[in-house]
């Protein structure tokens, strides 16, 4: 529970540091995209543009559309092997391969019993993590058996994002930051002070409050804020040590100096 307390205080502190990272633009170029998902180690790119998920790979595009399910509420590369992407609107994920082609769909309407998912997020083997809106909880979802893994205490409070790597989750609610292993265990528990979105990357916590960026060090736990300024961030996601910032048609790229 030590490792609580100090998460609690740094929290608490952060908004007072003046320590902060140092962020270096590389690069600012122009991108027309509804929402810009990922961009992994090889500069493959993946976004949606007119509700259809694109995967661009130099001039090359991969495209995935299924308008019967709706308009596209989430999508994730972190297994490039195994997307995902929610339609809120119709309770279901479809599962895609590195073609873009679908492998597997989850209509959560036909589960036993039902499910009324609000987040979805990437876990290991044939898993994701859904949240089951009307429990309140997380559950660790394996779409083959049909089964649930793993599932967690309700929580306290509405949820606003999620995010995930394949041993752990991390869930921003409206009250508290949750973080959980593969077995649905509560690892850290710590206020919410302001913070809208999460992401995660390689262990390692990015935080976003109004239009500043804050990052948790996954060996220090120290909370510093991101010397990015003067951005309206509509979206942002890490890469290792690459944050890429997605504003109105304009896409930055920032190599952080974390030494």
């Amino acid at each position: 529970m030590k490792k609580l307390l100090y998460i609690f205080l740094i929290l608490a502190y952060s908004a007072f540091a003046q320590d902060k990272i140092k962020a270096v633009l590389t690069s600012k170029t122009n991108f027309n995209a509804d929402s810009v998902i990922g961009i992994d180690n090889f500069g493959t790119t993946f976004y949606t543009l007119n509700n259809t998920l694109i995967k661009k790979q130099e001039d090359k595009l991969l495209k995935y559309s299924n308008v019967q399910l709706g308009t596209i509420t989430s999508a994730s590369n972190f297994n490039p092997l195994k997307i995902n992407v929610f339609y809120k609107a119709f309770n279901t994920v479809t599962i895609l391969d590195n073609r873009l082609a679908e492998i597997y769909k989850i209509d959560f309407n036909q589960t036993k019993p039902y499910k009324n998912v609000s987040h979805i997020s990437t876990g290991s083997d044939n898993t994701i993590w859904v949240f089951n809106q009307d429990l309140m909880q997380l559950e660790l979802y394996d779409y083959k058996t049909k089964t649930i893994r793993a599932k967690t205490l309700p929580t306290e409070s509405n949820i606003l994002d999620i995010t995930s790597n394949y041993n752990s989750c991390w869930l921003l609610t409206k009250n508290y930051i949750y973080e959980y292993n593969y077995f649905g265990s509560l690892i850290s528990k710590a206020p919410n002070t302001g913070y809208t979105n999460i992401k995660e990357s390689n262990e390692n916590i990015i935080l976003k409050k109004d239009n500043t960026l804050f990052y948790i060090d996954k060996n220090t736990e120290t909370t510093k804020p991101l010397n990015i300024t003067n951005l309206l961030i509509s979206q942002f996601f890490v890469t290792n040590q690459i944050v890429y910032i997605y504003t109105d048609k304009e896409l930055y790229r920032y190599q952080l100096k974390l030494k």
